[in-house]
């Protein structure tokens, strides 16, 4: 049976961790997506004709919200594992009346509710542009919850693997950002040479902001069974790997 009052606590205390620094965690991202939607959705739309048949700015909107929902999710799970490896506070929560999944589910949930707001932040920063559309809730609930979710349990393994802070930012410098900013943020796959859209096709970021594009905008370029299916597929596979390390006790238990 589950812990449901442990699990409340480990997922209360995740919260407040980054609420406790919001203009770390939450301004500070919210303004950066302000100057993309500035630069890239107001400046630059401006000398853009019609893409996909929308507005620029409404085309280049779900990748900025996907961006930073996706920096949000993996920041909190990254560091908050790590930081607790560091401190050895981990100790206390492995001691705790708590399952791996329980744990693990918590450290989830608070990645999922930071990448959320970051992003529901984002988007309503966009409003003021008139920029905010929203044609499938659901598919946006899914493509939102389900992307944070993975990037959360890619977090907690980046935190365990990690050996020192600088680690921490290699997976998001090197593989995250450039993988994103390829995945079609700010221009249509169409406009590539037909070899680069195959390439472009094998880059999981591409469905992510493709299916929070269609579900914003009704505007897709990807098949929508292939995302959900890799999108599924990752979070089974991400989170039987890290339920796995935590069994081991890897880097965790010494």
């Amino acid at each position: 049976m589950m812990n449901y009052i442990g699990v409340q606590t480990l997922i209360r205390r995740e919260i407040e961790r980054f609420v406790r620094v919001w203009i770390q965690t939450l301004v500070s991202p919210w303004i950066t997506a302000l100057l993309y939607i500035l630069i890239f959705g107001v400046v630059v739309g401006q000398r853009i004709n019609l893409m996909a048949g929308v507005t620029y700015i409404d085309f280049v909107l779900p990748g900025i919200v996907m961006l930073n929902l996706i920096n949000a999710s993996f920041a909190q799970t990254s560091f908050s594992v790590y930081f607790e490896r560091f401190a050895r506070h981990i100790e206390e929560v492995l001691v705790a009346p708590l399952s791996n999944m329980e744990i693990i589910l918590s450290y989830i949930v608070g990645g999922v509710v930071r990448g959320l707001v970051v992003g529901i932040g984002v988007y309503g920063i966009a409003i003021f542009f008139s920029a905010a559309t929203l044609m499938h809730f659901f598919l946006f609930l899914f493509y939102s919850i389900s992307v944070a979710m993975i990037f959360s349990l890619l977090g907690i393994l980046i935190g365990l693997w990690s050996d020192n802070f600088e680690d921490l930012a290699l997976l998001n410098t090197f593989v995250i950002t450039p993988l994103t900013f390829l995945g079609g943020v700010f221009n249509s796959i169409t406009m590539l040479p037909e070899k680069a859209q195959t390439i472009i096709r094998w880059n999981p970021f591409f469905y992510f902001v493709d299916g929070l594009r269609y579900s914003m905008i009704g505007v897709r370029e990807a098949n929508v069974a292939i995302g959900m299916t890799l999108i599924l597929t990752l979070i089974v596979g991400l989170g039987g790997l890290v339920w796995y390390l935590f069994q081991k006790g890897w880097k965790i238990r010494t």
